[in-house]
């Protein structure tokens, strides 16, 4: 049996640190497959609630933030050889992200668990539990 070969990798990214261990563990693995990597961010639609009213304001703030947290991938993956690409879209992560990533046909997903989220889950977060249900792909999840 031969081994589908890993060519393109999808990386959610939120800025955070654990999106970031998931981006270290994607540059891992690209170098070893020659892979290229799509790092992702979802910003979302609607702000937190007690920020109802303010959406558009809200959403050019994280856009911007995604834009600076984009370049810093760039960098470590190109520090690292391996080529990258972002992508920011707006929706909601734990629909959107894995709708991106089935209609692209991404050979693998690598997330880092419990990022920025409001409302954190106990074992993985909310994104990473989406993905790995909804992905048709293997999805890696680092800790």
């Amino acid at each position: 049996m031969v081994a589908n070969k890993i060519s393109r990798i999808l990386v959610p990214l939120d800025g955070s640190d654990r999106a970031f261990a998931g981006l270290d563990e994607a540059v891992y693995i690209a170098r070893q497959c020659g892979a290229t990597i799509t790092g992702l961010c979802c910003v979302p639609i609607y702000p937190p609630i007690p920020l109802i009213g303010v959406q558009s304001s809200y959403r050019d703030r994280i856009a911007k933030e995604a834009k600076k947290f984009m370049v810093k991938a760039k960098k470590v993956c190109a520090q690292n050889g391996v080529e990258f690409n972002d992508k920011i879209i707006f929706g909601v992560a734990t629909l959107d992200i894995a709708d991106f990533a089935n209609k692209k046909n991404f050979d693998l997903v690598v997330i880092g668990h419990r990022g920025h989220t409001t409302a954190r889950e106990i074992f993985l977060g909310s994104v990473a539990n989406a993905l790995l249900h909804k992905c048709k792909m293997p999805v890696l999840v680092v800790k």
